[in-house]
């Protein structure tokens, strides 16, 4: 095998046999590598997803970025008396993981009242979670609101789910809300509803619905935009600025932590909005500013806005793309078009099975709308993204974004569609053509399976169609979508390659990937999705030194073992961000 090596300032760049290494001294490659490597790593299992050289036994780095890969008797004569040589005996390196969606709630996982496992499959009872929230309004002032956050209908052990009823029991002087994790739908008590002036006679609202009974009864169940009048009227107990600050700074340092914990390098950071603890967006991107000059950020941040902060970004001319390897403006957060997956309220061109009347899933905007912001969004060079789950809300966002190209011209946009879960092959072809970046769900399949049921066996061959999407050569991504899903990257990979859940449930195997398209998907894919390919996302010389060290691999274990592999080591820039 022969080694690719990064040669800097000289301008000598080879790869394979371009660089006879044999006869060059050690000292003669260090005035060659500008600088010379800091570290090398030998001893391990490399997948570094470059098909120039896609293994490798060794790898060089030279402060942040990657100067060589090949094997240990090539790269060997690149040490110095300073360079630090760590033998991995035999673990596994990959390119660091990619998260290209989810929503970064640290602050939410220090303040909120959990009443689900964020990170792992956990059943709670309905008597556990309404023993937690009566803790908290015990000190809650009568009339703020009492919340809980990753709620999961499915995973709640007397089998059924969390009614109005059961909230009734935790307070009759506070209205409660419980969130699902999924985000969309909600179970409030009977002061939330009576403080909103909602009533069994209340019409639903565009974009979401008020679930009643066989007797016309509320059940205490909201959907998407019909949570926006109880919001409206509840409110949470004040904090100061100050304390609101405090908050988003401990919260952006928390969840940098749990990300590197889980080997993730690179995440497409959403803005607060439809979840975020309270968070504004100010103070959330002042937070990770705070972080990255006290050398407390351990991941890199593509920072995907909207409302306030993106009307100025737009206003004073900033384009996608600004900013540096640490922190840069992205695509804008997810711009909703219909409602959930996981919570069965995406938009559907078939109605849900066994609803009365036909229930065909939410819309939650129009096309004109999504026209327009399309519109507006090419002509500022802003990377638009949209929020669509179900055929129809596809459709739309492609016919906006065809709409968009013909009245705006320009090359290599990559609009994305976050989750773009319910497909055909004609979809994906006009997906193609169009450049668009889908970021589908990574830990569903492993986690979610148990809501599977609800679509049926032949449905589900075109969710989260990653097969079909790689076969039709777009560089499809995957975002975990946290809090909806764990963002585990290798829960993720497992849920992939088998379509098999935690309890058994194999959905949609037409679906299935290998493990290295896998691989690609969470870190290749990823990096292409926020243009920046040219820097991170493969493990080759000139790159970032982004990677993860894994206690075992993903190519070579038992399929179904993938998420029990540990990581040991998250590198980012050539510095250990996290270690076991």
């Amino acid at each position: 095998m022969a080694a690719s090596l990064a040669l800097t300032r000289r301008g000598f760049i080879a790869s394979g046999g371009a660089l006879g290494l044999a006869g060059i001294s050690p000292r003669a490659l260090g005035a060659i590598l500008d600088p010379a490597p800091t570290l090398i790593y030998r001893g391990a299992r490399i997948h570094t997803l470059d098909p120039a050289l896609p293994a490798a036994d060794s790898l060089a780095i030279a402060g942040s970025r990657i100067v060589g890969v090949g094997t240990w008797a090539e790269l060997k004569a690149l040490a110095t008396p300073r360079t630090q040589v760590v033998d991995l005996g035999g673990q596994t390196i990959v390119p660091g993981f990619n998260d290209a969606h989810l929503h970064a709630v640290g602050e939410m996982l220090l303040n909120a009242v959990l009443v689900g496992n964020p990170f792992e499959v956990e059943f709670f009872t309905i008597d556990r979670i309404v023993a937690l929230l009566k803790q908290r309004a015990a000190i809650t002032p009568p009339g703020r609101l009492v919340s809980g956050e990753f709620y999961d209908d499915t995973k709640i052990k007397d089998g059924r789910p969390v009614l109005m009823a059961d909230l009734d029991r935790v307070s009759t002087q506070h209205p409660v809300i419980i969130t699902h994790r999924g985000g969309h739908t909600y179970v409030v008590n009977s002061v939330a509803f009576r403080l909103a002036g909602i009533t069994r006679d209340t019409p639903n609202p565009f974009g979401g619905t008020y679930d009643r009974d066989a007797n016309g009864n509320l059940t205490g169940r909201v959907t998407d935009l019909a949570i926006d009048p109880i919001k409206a009227l509840t409110r949470e107990p004040d904090l100061t600025p100050e304390q609101l600050r405090a908050r988003a700074l401990a919260g952006a340092a928390k969840i940098s932590q749990e990300f590197v914990r889980y080997g993730l390098t690179s995440v497409c950071h959403t803005a607060p909005g439809l979840v975020g603890g309270g968070v504004s967006t100010a103070d959330d991107f002042a937070a990770l500013q705070q972080l990255r000059r006290e050398g407390k950020l351990h991941h890199r941040v593509s920072y995907e806005t909207s409302g306030a902060m993106l009307d100025a970004l737009i206003a004073n001319g900033v384009r996608t793309g600004l900013g540096d390897e640490w922190i840069r403006i992205g695509a804008t957060a997810e711009q909703f078009s219909d409602g959930s997956f996981s919570e069965r309220t995406m938009s559907r061109a078939t109605p849900y099975p066994g609803r009365t009347p036909p229930y065909y899933g939410n819309l939650t905007q129009t096309q004109d709308g999504l026209d327009a912001l399309v519109e507006k969004q090419f002509r500022a060079g802003i990377q638009p993204n949209f929020h669509a789950n179900g055929d129809v809300a596809i459709g739309m966002v492609l016919d906006a974004y065809e709409r968009g190209a013909r009245l705006v011209p320009g090359a290599d946009r990559r609009p994305k569609i976050t989750h773009c879960t319910n497909v055909s092959p004609q979809l994906v072809a006009r997906i193609k053509a169009l450049g668009v970046v889908p970021a589908l769900f990574t830990s569903y399949a492993y986690y979610n399976a148990d809501k599977f049921h609800f679509y049926g066996a032949e449905m589900m061959e075109h969710m989260m169609a990653y097969r079909m999407m790689i076969d039709a050569g777009v560089p499809v991504c995957a975002g975990s979508d946290f809090p909806p899903g764990p963002f585990a990257p290798l829960m993720g990979l497992q849920g992939m390659v088998t379509r098999k859940g935690w309890n058994g449930e194999v959905w949609g195997p037409s679906q299935k990937i290998t493990v290295m398209e896998g691989l690609r998907v969470l870190a290749a894919n990823g990096a292409h999705a926020t243009f920046e390919e040219d820097i991170k996302g493969t493990l080759s010389p000139g790159k970032l030194a982004d990677m993860v060290v894994l206690d075992g691999d993903p190519a070579a274990v038992d399929p179904e073992k993938i998420k029990d592999i540990r990581v040991q080591q998250t590198i980012v820039g050539g510095e250990v961000q996290y270690k076991a």
